[in-house]
């Protein structure tokens, strides 16, 4: 396994850097990332950047907003914080499969006494509080897991720059942000430092003592900067133009997450649909939004337009009856 080190605390040079590696570098190779940001909230793909984050504190505290290309939820990054990733053939994989890349964060900590377990759909947690968050991107048979471990993060900054819906504490029996997140670093021995965990955490993922980074050259920051530059700098990605809808609602379903519909409609047919939320795909939502302009909006059209359609596969864990119950839900 290759191991990669980002050069950079940019957010948007990062994700530019883990869509490099995923489309551009030899697919027979297998890698493993770890990388910081700097003061960012890093949103799912599918969510609304607007609803999600608390766009007054952010401005205040200088705290970027970057869309990343997997789904999943809103996590806060700062120099605490030390993601990881995973880039490797998916074999025959069709779905998502999380908790095979949670289980070794957990099993290394578990051997430093610290009671970490693998949790909810994309969660890692010590004593039922959330310390990472996880996702993946599944394309071409090729996947990408990446997730966020809290150090020693600034728990008063995530409380206040997430918008996170009633919901989804209700989900979580928690009451607030700071009820169901923690950091690692209370459970390990006083003066234990995020260098040394990042020893131990590159030691247990790779089996090797004296890891070396891989060096890119001028041509591949380059074409990185250019990923970074045409995508993850620009505000039509991270935040994106959302048109007004007449119709507006939203659900959580268990182990799928929460699922937004705004929808316009005209002589009962749809005219315009997009889907925002928290959830996992391995394929994309606008596309089956697209699919379903122009049918009417009626169980029997909607069924009979949905009928060679894996809904699973653009909100894991649905199922299709639960699906068109959304679409046709009255407010």
């Amino acid at each position: 396994m290759v191991y990669i080190e980002s050069p950079s605390t940019n957010p948007a040079f990062n994700l530019a850097l883990e869509q490099y590696v995923f489309d551009r570098m030899d697919r027979s190779q297998e890698y493993f990332m770890l990388w910081q940001n700097d003061n960012t909230v890093v949103i799912g793909k599918n969510q609304n950047a607007f609803a999600e984050v608390n766009q007054k504190v952010a401005d205040a505290k200088h705290i970027s907003v970057v869309r990343r290309l997997s789904g999943g939820g809103a996590v806060y990054h700062d120099l605490g914080n030390l993601n990881f990733t995973f880039i490797l053939n998916a074999k025959d994989a069709t779905d998502l499969d999380i908790r095979l890349f949670c289980q070794p964060i957990a099993e290394l900590l578990r051997s430093l006494d610290v009671p970490a377990e693998v949790n909810g759909r994309n969660d890692i947690s010590i004593e039922g509080k959330k310390f990472s968050g996880n996702s993946q991107y599944l394309k071409q048979g090729r996947i990408m897991h990446h997730g966020t471990l809290m150090f020693h993060s600034d728990l008063s900054v995530v409380a206040d720059v997430l918008n996170v819906s009633a919901d989804k504490f209700q989900s979580k029996a928690a009451k607030s942000v700071k009820a169901r997140v923690t950091n690692i670093a209370p459970y390990l021995p006083e003066g234990f430092t995020l260098a040394q965990f990042k020893t131990l955490l590159l030691k247990y993922i790779l089996k090797e003592e004296n890891v070396q980074p891989y060096v890119f050259s001028a041509e591949e920051l380059a074409e990185i900067e250019k990923i970074k530059k045409e995508r993850y700098d620009k505000w039509e990605w991270n935040y994106g133009f959302s048109p007004s809808y007449s119709v507006e609602k939203s659900r959580r379903f268990e182990g799928c997450g929460k699922i937004e519909v705004h929808m316009n409609t005209e002589d009962g047919s749809i005219t315009n649909l997009q889907f925002f939320g928290d959830f996992f795909g391995v394929k994309d939502s606008a596309d089956l939004a697209k699919a379903l302009i122009g049918t009417k909006l009626e169980h029997q059209a909607l069924e009979s337009r949905l009928a060679d359609f894996d809904i699973a596969q653009y909100f894991h864990g649905l199922e299709k009856n639960d699906f068109l119950n959304l679409l046709l839900q009255s407010e």
